[in-house]
This record gives C-alpha cells, sequence and structure tokens, in this order.
C-alpha cells in the first residue's frame, strides 16, 4: 500500500504548528466542498483526502503516531507487538529502537491485505459561511440621530438602523448576513466600516465637538450676548467683559450623542478668535488716540 503524505496534501511542512493546520485545512476544505464542485469526482476525492488528513495532523496524539508509524497510524500497536516478536527470534536486532513508517506501512499491507478504514468517509463537517465586509458613508449630520438604511450587499437589500454618535473607521458586526453556511453550517456575519465624512463647521474628537468663533474687538472688551450654532440649533452665550485671544468656553451636553448611550451628550468647546477692527472711521480713530493717551497716563 503506497504511503500518502498527509502535510503533502495540506500544503503544510512536517514543523507546521496546530494553527497553521487548522487555516490550510479550512481554505482546502472549502475549496473542493462537494456543494462547490457538484459532479466533480476529482474534488470529491480531494475532499476526502483532506478530511483525513486534518483528522491524523489536527490531533497531537493521533500527529505523533503518524510521523512514527505513516498513514497506518492507528494499527500501532499491532506493528509493535509484531516487531517484538521478531526481535525475539532475531536477537541481532535487539538494539533497534524505532521502526519507519515505510517499514510500518509493509506490515500493515501483509497483516490487512491493504484495506481501507472508511469510518470516516463520506461524513463532512459543517463549514461557517464567509465573513461579508462593507463600507457605509454617512455625513457626520447623519449620525446625530439614529436613524434606518437600507444596505445592498450581494444583491441582498439588508435594513439596518444605525445607532447615533458611530465614529469614523467603527466597524460594526451584524450576525448571520454574511455568506450561507456550507453542510449545514451557519451563516457568515456581515461587517461594516463606517465612513463619517464631516462637512460642517465644527471638528468632531469622540463624543467633543469644537468651534471657532470670531469675536469683536468692543464686545470682548466690554462683555455682552452673542448667538452662537450648536450642532442642534443656536443658542445665546453670555461674554464675559475682558475676553482674551484664544480663551475657550464649554457648552456642557452641546456636543455630539454618546454612541449607544441614550440621552447622553458631549460637549461643545468654542475658541474665541478676537478680531481686530480695520476701516476706521475718522472718529474711531481720534478715540482710539484718547484711549492711548489715558493708558500712558
Amino acid at each position: 500500500m503506497a504511503f500518502i503524505d498527509y502535510y503533502k496534501i495540506l500544503g503544510v511542512s512536517k514543523t507546521a504548528t496546530e494553527k497553521t493546520i487548522k487555516t490550510a485545512y479550512r481554505k482546502l476544505a472549502r475549496k473542493y466542498h462537494p456543494d462547490l464542485n457538484p459532479d466533480n469526482k476529482e474534488a470529491e476525492i480531494k475532499f476526502k483526502e483532506i478530511n483525513e488528513a486534518n483528522e491524523v495532523l489536527s490531533d497531537p496524539e493521533n500527529r505523533k503516531k503518524y510521523d512514527k508509524y505513516g498513514k497506518d497510524w492507528k494499527h500501532g500497536e499491532e506493528f509493535e507487538k509484531a516487531q517484538y516478536q521478531r526481535k525475539q527470534r532475531s536477537q541481532h536486532r535487539s538494539g533497534q529502537q524505532g521502526y519507519s513508517a515505510h517499514e510500518y506501512s509493509d506490515f500493515f499491507e501483509s497483516m490487512f491485505g491493504g484495506r481501507e478504514t472508511s469510518s470516516r468517509q463520506g461524513r463532512y463537517p459543517k463549514f461557517k459561511g464567509q465573513d461579508y465586509h462593507a463600507e457605509l458613508h454617512l455625513g457626520l449630520k447623519e449620525v446625530y440621530k439614529a436613524h434606518k438604511q437600507v444596505l445592498t450587499v450581494n444583491n441582498n437589500n439588508i435594513r439596518l438602523t444605525i445607532p447615533a454618535g458611530v465614529e469614523n473607521g467603527q466597524v460594526i458586526k451584524i450576525k448571520g448576513k454574511g455568506g450561507q453556511g456550507l453542510n449545514g453550517g451557519p451563516n457568515g456575519d456581515l461587517y461594516i466600516k463606517f465612513i463619517i465624512e464631516n462637512h460642517s463647521q465644527f471638528k468632531r474628537e469622540g463624543n467633543n465637538l469644537y468651534q471657532n468663533i470670531d469675536l469683536d474687538l468692543y464686545t470682548s472688551i466690554l462683555g455682552g450676548e452673542i448667538t452662537v450654532n450648536t450642532f442642534n440649533g443656536k443658542v445665546k452665550l453670555k461674554i464675559k467683559p475682558e475676553t482674551k485671544n484664544a480663551s475657550k468656553v464649554k457648552l456642557k451636553g452641546k456636543g455630539f450623542p454618546i454612541y449607544k448611550k441614550e440621552g447622553k451628550f458631549g460637549d461643545l468647546i468654542i475658541t474665541f478668535h478676537i478680531k481686530t477692527p480695520i476701516n476706521l472711521s475718522e472718529k474711531e480713530i481720534e478715540l482710539f488716540k484718547e484711549l492711548q493717551k489715558i493708558k500712558a497716563k
């Protein structure tokens, strides 16, 4: 009986790790699965070989026996007993400690007539369907409130509820909305990556929003009240006298909604930039000069 190299069947080396063997098996089993290769006898044979190789190499004990005895590793005990009896008759072999896979294969063929064990043939494993990956492009204003979207993936329309507060680059998983499972296995999952495009006057960092506001010199010195835009409408804001350039003020709860925390919001941080007046009238220049004289005293 010809020796079958399970490592070669899976395309891995004899020093391959369990993870490498598992990855190689899944890739090949999906490629040659009967559901994907109907009426293909060659693929069917290949699929059985792949499963047989995996059954042996994925189990540490079975793999150890296979490395020692080869394909017919299950009959290793009979082989060792036979060899022991042979050693008793042949004293010149008493110093040998191991036996090659080729030697074992010859023994097995003579002892069992080359019979194939078929208990595991025709027993197909279940495979999870392929995971799908998609990108969904939305504007910043679209993710300020929860809303529904219909996403088309592989010609299937999937109705989604987009939670408020999703971030750029965030990935969410929709369970069971990927490819169909094979041989009764579960469906794959759908992973959606959000690409959030910001065309607003606000800068978003996490749950907080940032905004720059120009403040005229007179209001910055004397104080007053201005109207500012927030993401959810306008609000009136009091300005303290002698407000300095680049000073900041925080509007609590006026930022972006916090993901999956209904009613919770970040803050809006405003930075003031004092505008120097230009195109002054003669009267304004005269008044500034008067102020300059007062300041110099």
